[in-house]
């Protein structure tokens, strides 16, 4: 059983306004990345708020995900992926991967997740591939759970990836090197 974690807790301060909640094509990054979520080939679909949780949660009241409140946001991505997948499990507990999202890349569509999902096998990770490294949306064997439990503060799950070179399995996808971290970022998508 496959699970989709979006990670949607920062409170962008980079940008200085809710990222979650920018208007992209009619819809927010948040609306958009769930969309594009509950159109692929997964089993189930997590949300995890922090900053400015009450009102993103507005956006997401019609929609088919689990949402998760992580209270210890402030310490880093690390701890929503831990809040995701500890709350999944018990939500789902037959989960046998996830992947891990973020709602900051507009581009990512199902079509992607689904290659991710597709590619993936026993013991390996399928990580998306853009501008010379590798990134989310990234899925995750079972078998790596422990160590994405294990991470802290601001590491994220590149940090497994980079950990574990000869499990990861690259999919191409040169427009995830677009995501929105600064006022700047977000008037160039706006074009």
């Amino acid at each position: 059983m496959t699970g989709i974690i979006i990670l949607a807790a920062g409170s962008s301060s980079r940008l200085g306004t809710a990222k979650q909640a920018l208007l992209y094509r009619g819809q927010t990054l948040l609306q958009r990345a769930i969309q594009s979520a509950l159109a692929a080939d997964c089993d189930t679909v997590a949300v995890v708020l922090g900053a400015n949780a009450e009102a993103l949660q507005l956006t997401i009241v019609d929609e088919s995900v689990h949402v998760f409140l992580n209270d210890g946001w402030e310490e880093g991505m690390a701890s929503s992926i831990r809040c995701g997948i500890n709350e999944l499990q018990k939500t789902a507990p037959q989960l046998t991967s996830i992947v891990l999202m973020l709602c900051d890349q507009p581009y990512v569509d199902a079509s992607i997740i689904n290659q991710l999902i597709q590619k993936a096998s026993p013991n390996k990770i399928v990580a998306s591939a853009y501008n010379g490294t590798i990134g989310p949306p990234a899925f995750f064997d079972h078998s790596f759970f422990p160590q994405l439990l294990s991470l802290s503060g601001h590491e994220g799950a590149k940090k497994i990836m980079l950990d574990h070179p000869d499990a990861v399995i690259e999919i191409p996808f040169p427009l995830g090197a677009i995501d929105i971290d600064t006022m700047a970022d977000y008037d160039q998508l706006s074009n």
